[in-house]
């Protein structure tokens, strides 16, 4: 699904002659999706949902070259082992952060990590948003130099 959608927005731009990236994200919760919970109070059952439990993130990311057709694609699997935290501790999380509109209801980029246990990851930025571990080789197989010269 990660990879669908990925691809999905990479495709949806109607650029010519340029390199288009296209990324998402999916989470599930002992086989079911999570969603982004859009109110504090999904975000909070989401939370208390996933005490003790892991989490499974699929980033999705396609580059896709418009001039050539050519793409190359790739997802990221990121687990999230969330600790044990009383209610109060969940609560004044989503006071300080408000991650509604964030899948899984917390920022690891910020005070979220705080939520976790453990996190699984062959590339960091992938629960973010973007793999750019895996984005910056594409780019290069794609003949951009992420540290070359600017023209």
């Amino acid at each position: 699904m990660a990879e669908r959608l990925a691809a999905a927005k990479a495709h949806s731009l109607s650029a010519k002659h340029a390199l288009v990236i296209g990324s998402d994200q999916v989470a599930s919760l002992d086989g079911g999706l999570l969603r982004k919970p859009g109110t504090r109070d999904v975000a909070l059952r989401q939370l208390e949902a996933c005490q003790g439990k892991s989490v499974l993130f699929h980033t999705g990311v396609l580059v896709l070259d418009t001039a050539s057709g050519r793409s190359w694609s790739h997802v990221d699997r990121t687990e999230v082992k969330f600790a044990r935290l009383e209610r109060s501790a969940l609560e004044r999380y989503l006071d300080i952060e408000q991650p509604f509109d964030c899948v899984g209801s917390f920022k690891a980029e910020a005070l979220g990590v705080a939520l976790f246990e453990h996190i699984e990851s062959r590339d960091p930025t992938a629960l973010i948003g973007l793999p750019l571990i895996w984005l910056a080789a594409a780019l290069r197989s794609a003949g951009l130099d992420p540290l070359g010269r600017p023209p």
